[in-house]
């Protein structure tokens, strides 16, 4: 299934999915689920979570659902690899992502603005949207923020902003 772009779509859609790590959370993924959330009745944000993180899952995932709170937003807790070529490990992925839908049905689409998400959406039976794939309308990205934190602050919100002020020195250096 072929990516589609997001720029002048009209279809609205019942079910939408986005899966992320959202670490940290940041201007550039509330952008990405706004414009989502714009083309669906319901939209979960599944957060992939693993231990050992910088920024704690349970935390990423409060931040987006106060941030977002239209949306569902759902911890996905793991210890799964991304290999996107290893058929076994697709199946184990799947298989966690069915076990946390929040719905009867669906998802109907799922957005991303990475290459995975035409195959991540032909497994679930959806459709696949690219979103900003070059990330030009805010040019951000988690790593960047975990690279230099104090210095890309003015990408973030307010409360994540101030945990990331309080905590930069997990880090790294």
């Amino acid at each position: 299934m072929e990516g589609r772009r997001m720029a002048g779509a009209t279809d609205i859609f019942d079910t939408g999915l986005i899966v992320g790590r959202f670490n940290p959370p940041h201007l550039g993924h509330s952008w990405f689920i706004n414009q989502a959330a714009g083309r669906c009745r319901r939209l979960v944000v599944f957060v992939n979570t693993r231990d050992g993180e910088t920024v704690p899952g349970d935390l990423r995932v409060q931040w987006l659902a106060d941030l977002h709170p239209d949306i569902t937003v759902t911890r996905v807790a793991h210890n799964l690899d991304t290999d996107w070529n290893d058929e076994e490990l697709w199946a184990k992925w799947i298989a966690l992502f069915r076990t946390r839908w929040p719905h009867e049905t669906g998802p109907q689409v799922v957005f991303s603005s990475d290459s995975y998400v035409s195959e991540l959406a032909r497994r679930l039976g959806a459709r696949a949207i690219v979103v900003d794939e070059p990330r030009v309308n805010v040019p951000i990205s988690a790593t960047q923020i975990r690279n230099d934190p104090l210095g890309n602050l003015g990408m973030l919100a307010p409360v994540v902003r101030e945990w990331v002020e309080t905590n930069h020195g997990l880090f790294g250096p």
